[in-house]
């Protein structure tokens, strides 16, 4: 597991002072799919009341210190617990928050249905990560931009979606469908004419029922 432990919180930030009731600090930006896949699961576990939003400054080409002092990779999210320790990136994070909730877990303990809640929770991360960079390509100058990178990481974003056309979505809500909606509406929101409702109809249907649970209703990223 990826942590960093905070020694000093006065040396990362007056944000991060000692207070009296017990509160997690998660860094984000409003837009972060992978934060809203945290948060999306804290709603499902009624700890969002636990968890104070930190807006946070991102750049892929621009360095953040104050970041850096808890997650040295300088990516969101990132969480300090309520006892100083930070952890790193979403799969860490909300197994973590998991491991808080009283009743059923979203992360299945043993088996076959924890291999394909983290089998699912990876294509939806890894198609997300594809799609956010596809989406920093489009940043670029024109004229830096370089349409075989594009095309390549969609590749990948298009090849995941047909696996999971194929996997079996019924069932108690875990990990893996939570990262796979998140991953729908993050690339609803970077490339809304992707078309991939068309191509995928069973998946379709899955993810509008899906988008309207509260935890998703509730974390919806502004459109600009």
């Amino acid at each position: 597991m990826l942590s960093y432990h905070v020694t000093s919180r006065s040396a990362v930030s007056a944000e991060f002072c000692f207070l009296t009731e017990p509160i997690m600090k998660l860094r984000h930006t409003p837009r972060s799919p992978f934060v809203r896949k945290v948060m999306v699961l804290a709603h499902e576990h009624g700890l969002v009341d636990r968890i104070e939003l930190v807006p946070t400054s991102l750049s892929p080409v621009q360095g953040n210190d104050t970041l850096a002092l808890e997650n040295p990779l300088m990516k969101v999210p990132s969480l300090v617990t309520d006892d100083g320790e930070v952890l790193f990136d979403s799969p860490v994070i909300c197994e973590y928050l998991d491991g808080m909730a009283t009743g059923r877990k979203l992360f299945p303990a043993a088996g076959p249905a924890r291999w394909a809640a983290l089998r699912q929770q990876a294509l939806g991360d890894g198609i997300t990560d594809a799609v956010v960079l596809c989406a920093y390509e489009t940043a670029r100058p024109e004229d830096k931009r370089w349409t075989g990178w594009t095309e390549g990481q969609m590749r990948k974003a298009h090849q995941g979606l047909a696996a999971i056309e194929r996997e079996d979505l019924s069932g108690p809500r875990t990990i893996g469908h939570i990262a796979i909606g998140c991953m729908l509406g993050y690339l609803d929101l970077r490339f809304p004419d992707d078309g991939w409702r068309q191509r995928h109809a069973q998946l379709a249907r899955w993810y509008q029922d899906f988008a309207e649970l509260p935890g998703m209703k509730a974390t919806q990223p502004p459109a600009s």
